[in-house]
């Protein structure tokens, strides 16, 4: 892949910007370098404009979205409050703030009414769950040290452990995105840092998807992207994290990379290839195989990353 052949054209760019708040902004601040005013001014709209308003609005007052007797626990309210922060929602704003105190109160009564915040058993929701409480309230110290202590030999975590000591991508994914947002909100630990090389380690070894045995594709379903991800891991997911780390892209990442770019449409935008099952009180895009802003917009930054690391 030459520098610069993915780069995003002005029609494409357009039709990211002409959307909802939660794509704007990111377009703004990842592809077009508009100035940190701009960018915040359009991320403070997510509050009481589009998706964010909508899914903030569904919230109850005792706090969970959903009603908990008939959506396993807390799973739905779990899940609508990832994707408020990955809308962008400002955690300082007020809407934020008032949704984040809402949760708080709320319990995991099967795990001794332990708070929401505190976490559960299952490292992949976990490791969510510590990014959450990093980004709208303040960082878990236990919950960090508890996930750091369940990693296994090879890198990676699974929820399934300790009944098998092999890592899974789904679960490693969520822990390393909530140990990275974990560390820049309480700052570098060298404990962490370790753990999170391990992990990503184990990601890249195996290529992002395949066998470290056999080298074959583990999931096809992996190699198909969808938003939002729910627990479920995929390669644009994993390429994601490593560019949010804001390092320099590893080369065992460019067979992925070349995949991200085999799924884009002739029309230069990029499909939503699947739903996952799990659902939110929230209907963004929903239609697949048509053209999703999500996944173009995820891509597009993903392939500026690689590029400009291939020109320096």
């Amino acid at each position: 892949m030459r520098p610069g052949d993915y780069a995003p054209r002005p029609a494409h760019l357009k039709w990211l910007l002409d959307s909802d708040p939660a794509i704007r902004w990111q377009v703004m601040r990842d592809l077009t370098d508009q100035a940190p005013e701009a960018v915040a001014a359009e991320r403070s709209r997510i509050a009481t404009e589009g998706w964010g308003a909508q899914l903030l609005s569904r919230q109850s007052r005792e706090g969970q979205w959903g009603e908990p007797e008939k959506d396993r626990g807390l799973l739905i309210t779990f899940y609508s409050v990832v994707v408020l922060k990955d809308l962008g929602l400002d955690p300082a704003s007020q809407q934020a703030r008032k949704m984040a105190d809402r949760v708080d109160r709320l319990i995991f009564k099967w795990h001794d009414n332990r708070p929401f915040f505190h976490g559960e058993t299952e490292p992949c929701i976990n490791g969510r769950i510590l990014g959450l409480g990093a980004y709208f309230k303040e960082p878990n110290d236990a919950l960090a040290q508890q996930l750091l202590s369940e990693q296994l030999e090879d890198g990676g975590w699974n929820c399934e452990a300790p009944k098998t000591q092999r890592s899974s991508f789904h679960t490693t994914i969520c822990v390393l995105e909530g140990l990275l947002d974990y560390e820049r909100a309480r700052g570098k630990s060298a404990a962490v840092a370790k753990a999170r090389k391990r992990a990503e380690n184990y990601l890249l070894e195996r290529r992002m998807f395949r066998s470290l045995r056999t080298g074959e594709v583990i999931d096809k379903r992996w190699l198909r992207f969808s938003y939002p991800p729910f627990w479920h891991y995929d390669i644009l997911r994993g390429l994601e994290y490593f560019r949010n780390m804001g390092i320099k892209p590893d080369s065992r990442i460019s067979e992925a990379i070349e995949i991200v770019i085999q799924r884009r449409h002739q029309n230069g935008r990029w499909p939503l290839n699947l739903l996952h099952p799990e659902r939110i009180p929230l209907e963004m895009e929903t239609e697949v195989a048509r053209a999703s802003r999500w996944n173009t917009l995820r891509a597009l930054r993903v392939l500026r990353w690689y590029n400009e690391s291939a020109r320096g």
